[in-house]
């Protein structure tokens, strides 16, 4: 198509012709969730980071989080960790839960993860990123990609570094949230920096940060020459942003927002997976986070909120939420849903 932004590119075996992918997130991209993201455009599915002390002493939750749906696949599972013997058995153990690809996360900022030395605190030292990654690659028979931040903070950035290694290492795709670690999640997204760790590599690599529209995601593209586009925060409680930027990087006309009715579809659709998958004691935790999402910016969405918090009853907070979508029609609808990635 002549107005397609991206090609796509090959992964392993794959084809990944839709380069758009959904971001990892903890607590979040469960698979009733990803089984909800899939359907509106997305090419490559990563899990939640799984810890690979986890996976060493095999919880029930971390083979929960590792459970893919048949229909999903290309799919990632990404694992964390900075010892290579842990990592490397935690890589088999994915690739042995199905696994297309195995990813390793080198970007999360989060305190608990940095102080063990993993996530975005190995991007202070190269030579241990280097072990690690060649370890994995060598470990095992799939495609190892790595998602890293731009450094660990402004004054020691080093993404052109990292992107080089992983390379060198045999990784065959990057992903780049631009932000350090000391940014956390706060100001803008640096695309620029996402460029020079394309302009180091020839392996693909992935753009993150700050995508919330098909205007940010074009903009994103034309400014760091990524390969593909991961999508992460502006996705909660909001699937109709994966079709949006679906359609910016195919090249077809940004589809339009979501009535009240096909709004409550996607919310029930996700409840009952929620149920499927976790059983309705934490499915009914879950939805006080996912339906709450789902009811920003709308029409009434601080009293249902209210009200809807403090439900304990899974058919009550059903009966309750479909009302309240139900009840809304597009002309309540107060303004776009709007987040930052």
């Amino acid at each position: 198509m002549e107005n397609r932004l991206l090609p796509g590119f090959r992964l392993g075996t794959y084809m990944i012709d839709n380069p758009l992918v959904l971001a990892p997130m903890a607590g979040i991209t469960d698979l009733p969730f990803r089984r909800i993201c899939k359907r509106f455009g997305v090419g490559l599915m990563v899990t939640e980071m799984i810890a690979s002390r986890a996976v060493d002493m095999g919880r029930e939750r971390t083979e929960r989080m590792a459970e893919l749906g048949d229909d999903e696949h290309p799919v990632s599972i990404q694992i964390a960790g900075s010892d290579p013997e842990f990592v490397t058995e935690a890589a088999r153990w994915a690739v042995g839960h199905g696994a297309d690809f195995v990813d390793i996360n080198m970007g999360c900022p989060v305190k608990k993860i940095c102080k063990q030395v993993a996530g975005s605190a190995m991007l202070r030292d190269e030579a241990l990123v280097a072990r690690v990654l060649a370890a994995v690659v060598a470990a095992v028979d799939v495609p190892v990609t790595l998602k890293i931040r731009t450094g660990w903070d402004d004054q020691s950035k080093n993404v052109q570094n990292i992107a080089r290694i992983a390379e060198d290492s045999g990784i065959q795709l990057l992903t780049v949230h631009g932000r350090t670690r000391a940014q956390m999640f706060h100001g803008h997204a640096c695309w620029e920096d996402i460029g020079l760790a394309k302009a180091a590599v020839s392996i693909p690599v992935i753009g993150n940060g700050d995508i919330v529209d098909a205007e940010s995601a074009r903009e994103m593209i034309r400014v760091s020459n990524c390969d593909g586009v991961m999508v992460g925060r502006a996705v909660q409680g909001n699937p109709w942003v994966l079709g949006e930027v679906h359609a910016a990087i195919a090249g077809l006309p940004v589809p339009p927002k979501p009535t009240a009715a096909e709004r409550w579809l996607i919310v029930d659709e996700h409840m009952r997976h929620l149920v499927e998958h976790h059983g309705i004691r934490t499915a009914s935790k879950l939805a006080r986070k996912h339906v709450i999402w789902y009811s920003k910016g709308l029409h009434g969405s601080a009293e249902f909120r209210q009200s809807f918090q403090v439900m304990t009853d899974w058919q009550q907070m059903m009966d309750f939420a479909a009302a309240y979508f139900l009840g809304l029609g597009e002309s309540c609808i107060r303004h776009e849903l709007s987040y930052a990635a």
